[in-house]
């Protein structure tokens, strides 16, 4: 394993849907790109640009959006300040005028059907998520780069293999695998929320940390919120039915609210009881997922597909445990460490390892987040996320007609409960008599997605994507 330094900003980064290693990367391929050619040879030399799209980015490439994000990628857009609600009409502008204006100010020709060139037999080698950018110059030549969008919205360059800013810094607390949280809290005494938050003061003040946290929380709670209270079919043409806004008002007597602080308190005096709580867990993940689908503003926590299970867990906690904004402050910290570890020793990316990379890493860093604010110890922490991911082991990705919706949607909801289940059972048991440490689970995840068939990794080639006769009327 090679040294990296991986902030909670890192894993916890605000998007749009549908995925994060489908949309989110090759968008910021895309600027990043652009930026490059600002550089050389200037952005007004460009006379025509393509795109193309290998491997698992070019098989599901339709379904997750990856065709859309590199228009408004090259168009100057940003997936953190686009109004989503104006993301069709800044695709219908490029079609119906033939050209793109390439951040915004230089225009140049432009056809998404014949300059977005689908690989479907090809792969680039470092990953299967590759993708090229090829500008033509006039006399400066031809400009070509290629970036790998590895998952969680991560993107490396072909030739530089660099994923982020925060790589190389020297940490007071360096960690690259659960026994170094558990060799600096013997150390020092620290939860793993105060080793992380110490490690992020590398990069940003307190304040500074604990300000963009609570945002990072906002846009999730913001994100259940509207996905709790919209109906409708979801884009794709599945003609899948969202089932959140329903849920929500069965549970909730048919009431309908316009804020979230409303809504909240509602939650809590509108039912009791095991079913009432299981239900809203379930709620709170498909709301999630749902406005994932449809190109909305997401978290990856740590992917798009695998969104709705932290936020689901969190609501969970903050509507039936009494949870405080303090204590999701601690929750991001130690579920980000979690995923830090499992991007460091295996992968986070449906494309490499399946959706065990996705759901099972997300289900394994909830698990974590919520025994630290239930008082679990360090070591309860640990137990529990590889308790959750232990059984998400082997788990294939094999969304329907390239779409994250089916099995994915639902697939948040079993994520978020086996956290909460795993939590559960951590905080009941003594972590000295486990006989599975959480970093024998990491290994086994990497070992199990290398000899996992590439038709079951984000490639609809396999399991239900091919064995549900669903006809596509969009894709």
């Amino acid at each position: 394993m090679k040294e990296e330094r991986i902030s909670v900003f890192d894993m916890f980064k605000i998007g749009v849907g549908p995925s994060s290693s489908h949309t989110l990367g090759p968008w910021r391929a895309a600027q990043m790109f652009l930026k490059s050619c600002e550089t050389s040879p200037g952005l007004a030399n460009i006379q025509s640009v393509q795109v193309i799209l290998y491997g698992s980015l070019a098989k599901t490439g339709k379904g997750h959006g990856t065709d859309v994000a590199s228009i408004l990628g090259l168009g100057g857009h940003d997936p953190i300040t686009i109004v989503t609600s104006e993301i069709d009409q800044c695709l219908a502008d490029v079609e119906n005028s033939g050209t793109i204006a390439l951040q915004g100010r230089h225009c140049v020709p432009f056809s998404a059907k014949t300059d977005i060139i689908f690989k479907m037999k090809e792969s680039l080698p470092f990953h299967p998520n590759g993708i090229t950018f090829v500008a033509e110059c006039g006399e400066h030549g031809e400009k070509r780069e290629s970036y790998y969008s590895i998952g969680g919205g991560f993107v490396i360059q072909e030739d530089t293999k660099e994923e982020n800013s925060t790589a190389h810094a020297e940490l007071p607390y360096p960690v690259d695998y659960a026994m170094d949280l558990l060799k600096w809290h013997q150390s020092c005494g620290k939860s793993i929320w105060e080793i992380v938050l110490e490690n992020e003061k590398v990069w940003r003040t307190e304040e500074n940390v604990r300000s963009e946290l609570m945002n990072i929380w906002y846009v999730m709670r913001a994100c259940i919120f509207q996905g709790c209270h919209t109906g409708g079919i979801l884009p794709g043409g599945l003609n899948v039915k969202r089932r959140a806004a329903d849920l929500n008002k069965k549970l909730l007597n048919d009431r309908i609210f316009s804020d979230y602080d409303q809504w909240f308190e509602a939650i809590g005096t509108s039912g009791k009881g095991f079913k009432y709580t299981l239900d809203w867990v379930s709620c709170f993940a498909l709301a999630v997922n749902e406005e994932n689908a449809s190109f909305s503003r997401v978290v990856t926590a740590p992917t798009n597909g695998s969104a709705g299970v932290i936020p689901a867990v969190i609501q969970y906690y903050m509507s039936f445990c009494d949870g405080t904004e303090e204590d999701v402050f601690r929750f991001l910290l130690t579920a980000g460490e979690i995923g830090s570890i499992f991007k460091k020793g295996a992968t986070i990316s449906a494309a490499m390892g399946g959706c065990q990379a996705e759901i099972g890493v997300s289900s394994a860093m909830a698990a974590a987040g919520l025994t630290e604010v239930l008082g679990g110890s360090v070591e309860q922490c640990l137990m529990a996320a590889e308790i959750a991911m232990e059984h998400h082991l082997g788990m294939t990705c094999d969304p329907i007609g390239g779409l994250v919706q089916i099995p994915c949607i639902e697939r948040n909801t079993m994520g978020a409960i086996k956290a909460i289940t795993a939590c559960q059972l951590a905080l009941q048991s003594n972590p000295e008599n486990a006989k599975v440490s959480l970093d024998n689970v990491v290994l086994t995840m990497w070992q199990t997605a290398l000899d996992m068939n590439n038709r079951y990794k984000e490639t609809s080639e396999a399991g239900l994507a091919i064995n549900i006769p669903i006809s596509l009327s969009e894709c």
